[in-house]
């Protein structure tokens, strides 16, 4: 076991390595009498095949109903009974078990983790249920125009990699899932040297060790290392792809390929991080001013760029009648090129750094922001560390810099349309 010390702006996270492998990071908060923790896995959509897409939801949907020891109900009386709470989830990158409680009840509910960890069952007649649940939610995905535009967005952009797909996949890779699948890729990812476990709360630093080891010391990690994936490369090749349909409004999206959150990226990822801030983040953001409050021309209007273990992208889209398709086109288009036609000013660069910068503050606040924050940056690779050079780096951002960024990044859009075809045809020669 090894153990090391990290310093981040006011906190101070405890770092420790089982002899097993498992992570384990706890920050000492004891403000109140709760305790969050966060269980992440190095797994997630990322890691299936285009055949098995929504494996993970499916797998995060059945795990907390039935164990060895243990049925759906009984877990879910463990758990209530206490006023504590526990739910799994599937992200793009991880995989994740999160609890919270009261001090005295932590190491009940963490055993419980435990037992989920190690010997759920994954029943034939829950895994039936939440398949079907699965597929009535994609078959709402599929009725709501926005999602529908950015899946073809995703698509265009990502080919055969992961990322191109919905985390609750596809009806056909859904209605083709087995519990032989879901069993599979448990044996595969749930193991000790690919697990790490963030803890928040009134607890010391080797009490949350302590109970941890007693849980999960014995939890042998397998003798096969565990497997690198092999995904393809996302080169750019926008293009244009359009969906006509009889909608009240059309839908509007530009994407522009991102870096990924690595070390070496990280000046463009934080300057971009930055220009999202600026161009579409809330009621003062550009986007929503220029094209909302003053042209009248968005029912909604936004912009997004998602940290990810890979190539990631920078979205802009835009809600809007559409009989003002073509002239939405235009602004969202004008705004995104703006940035590489001239730099922000001071004023601009530094309101959109107090911005950012505040709400990332905000989102630090409780006990489970923390376990999560600290959980996921470990398991992304960067280490709790990224959580001051993120501040950092923010911090060091020029107007010339952000511009220099804009540049190399929004170039020619990948275009995704949705609308009645008489408003979204004649686009295309745009």
């Amino acid at each position: 076991m090894t153990s090391t010390i990290a310093l981040t702006q006011n906190r101070t996270i405890h770092h420790t390595v089982l002899s097993n492998g498992i992570t384990v990071l706890v920050t000492e908060n004891p403000s109140a009498d709760i305790i969050a923790a966060r269980l992440f896995f190095k797994a997630g959509s990322r890691w299936e095949p285009h055949d098995k897409a929504g494996l993970s939801h499916l797998v995060a949907a059945v795990m907390t109903k039935g164990t060895e020891n243990h049925s759906s109900l009984e877990i879910a009386e463990r758990v209530e009974s206490i006023g504590a709470s526990l739910s799994t989830d599937a992200a793009s990158d991880y995989f994740l078990l999160s609890l919270k409680t009261v001090s005295a009840d932590f190491p009940e509910m963490l055993n419980l983790a435990g037992e989920l960890l190690r010997s759920a069952t994954f029943p034939e007649s829950e895994v039936e249920l939440e398949r079907r649940l699965a597929l009535q939610a994609i078959r709402s995905q599929q009725e709501q125009p926005f999602t529908v535009a950015l899946d073809r967005l995703r698509h265009a952009i990502y080919g055969d990699h992961p990322y191109a797909l919905s985390g609750l996949g596809t009806t056909e890779t859904v209605e083709n899932l087995t519990r032989q699948d879901l069993q599979t890729y448990y044996k595969t990812y749930f193991r000790a040297d690919n697990l790490t476990i963030s803890i928040a709360g009134r607890i010391t630093p080797d009490q949350a060790v302590a109970q941890v080891e007693n849980i999960l010391g014995d939890w042998k990690a397998p003798l096969t290392p565990f497997a690198d994936l092999d995904l393809p490369i996302v080169t750019p090749n926008p293009t244009w792809s359009t969906v006509p349909q009889d909608t009240q409004q059309s839908i509007v999206i530009l994407g522009y390929l991102a870096p990924s959150v690595q070390a070496d990226t990280m000046k463009d990822y934080a300057a971009l991080k930055l220009l999202n801030t600026y161009l579409g983040n809330g009621l003062s953001s550009r986007l929503f001013v220029e094209l909302r409050e003053k042209r009248g021309l968005a029912y909604e209007v936004s912009a997004f760029y998602p940290t990810r273990l890979d190539t990631s992208y920078f979205v802009t889209y835009m809600g809007t009648a559409p009989g003002n398709t073509e002239t939405a086109f235009s602004g969202l288009k004008t705004e995104v090129d703006r940035l590489c036609a001239a730099p922000l000013s001071d004023e601009e660069i530094q309101t959109a750094k107090s911005k950012l910068l505040g709400q990332y503050a905000l989102g630090k606040q409780t006990n489970s922001q923390l376990a999560q924050i600290f959980g996921w940056y470990e398991t992304l690779g960067l280490g709790v560390e990224f959580d001051t050079q993120f501040q950092e780096a923010i911090s060091r951002i020029t107007a010339n810099a952000a511009q220099e960024t804009a540049c190399h990044y929004f170039g020619d859009p990948y275009v995704s349309l949705l609308g009645p075809a008489e408003a979204i045809e004649n686009l295309k020669s745009y």
